[in-house]
């Protein structure tokens, strides 16, 4: 079982920050080891994560995709556990889901390697994402203060763990744009904006900060605003995906990428279809967030770029 103290922010140096913002990054770690836990528990049988609270759920089902994706592969399974996941209680989380999945592979020092019934498709490669994300939220000092690339992630895939560095960075800067700003601005010129796109899904799929430190973030993002607001999209269709986007994360939305929810999800979709017809590697996945870049730009003019 996954002790939630034991991923608890205060374990890995991240900054202490705002008093009441900490104490929300919490409650997503606490719904991630929750979720997590409760899939192992049932490993076999169905699983019921309804009683958790709308805005948490979904990152219960990422833990819960953690754990059955750490069965399948210890026991040769072949996906068969995180298909049930996916195609059965947590079908209305599917990206939560793969980011999950890239936990486990992360964990294992293994590379993401999508199997089961449904695994194909652009939004496997979240995977990758996942992994960054686990690998930033332990190792933060390699991540950004030496600002290493594991030798797995180097080439193609790397814009999709350096997404998830930025999502986790979110949560070791405690939220704060004036830190995230800092700390991304030491990185090559070349990273930066990956890092910005996770900063912005994290942003939006939390919905911590209110606007107006949001609208920092948008300023602080500068050149990279683009990227900031396709990873809030991206957040937006997670959202919606589930049958209820609430109201903080509206408003992240909002003023992270100008627009509604629906608007924003509908961007994810268009560019989707578009990258998909092109391929199903990580090129045709950068593809698709530059469709949803492409969208903002011409939709809202480039909202306070």
């Amino acid at each position: 079982m996954l002790d939630e103290e034991r991923i608890s922010l205060d374990k890995y140096g991240h900054a202490r920050g705002d008093t009441e913002i900490r104490a929300r990054l919490e409650g997503v770690v606490g719904a991630f080891a929750a979720g997590y836990n409760a899939a192992l528990a049932e490993r076999e049988g169905p699983l019921d994560l309804c009683r958790m609270p709308q805005e948490l759920r979904g990152f219960a089902y990422e833990g819960a995709a953690m754990s059955r994706t750490l069965l399948d592969l210890v026991t040769c399974s072949r996906g068969r556990r995180l298909d049930d996941l996916r195609t059965g209680p947590g079908r209305g989380y599917p990206h939560l889901i793969h980011v999950g999945a890239g936990w486990a592979y992360a964990r294992l020092r293994l590379r993401p390697r999508p199997s089961g019934k449904d695994a194909g498709g652009l939004p496997r490669w979240l995977a990758w994402d996942g992994w960054g994300f686990h690998n930033a939220y332990f190792r933060p000092g390699p991540v950004y203060r030496e600002r290493r690339v594991e030798r797995a992630a180097r080439g193609e895939v790397r814009p999709v763990r350096d997404q998830g560095a930025g999502r986790a960075l979110w949560f070791h800067a405690c939220a704060d744009p004036e830190r995230i700003e800092q700390i991304i601005g030491r990185f090559p010129g070349d990273r930066r904006a990956d890092l910005w796109a996770g900063v912005g899904l994290a942003a939006a799929y939390t919905g911590v900060q209110p606007r107006p430190v949001l609208a920092r973030l948008g300023e602080a993002s500068g050149v990279h605003r683009g990227h900031l607001a396709q990873g809030a999209a991206f957040a937006a269709k997670a959202h919606v995906l589930s049958g209820e986007v609430p109201g903080r994360v509206g408003a992240a939305v909002a003023e992270l990428c100008g627009t509604t929810a629906d608007t924003a999800a509908e961007w994810t979709d268009t560019a989707l279809a578009v990258a998909s017809a092109r391929g199903g590697g990580v090129a045709a996945y950068q593809q698709w967030r530059a469709g949803v870049r492409r969208a903002w730009q011409n939709e809202t003019g480039g909202v306070r770029a």
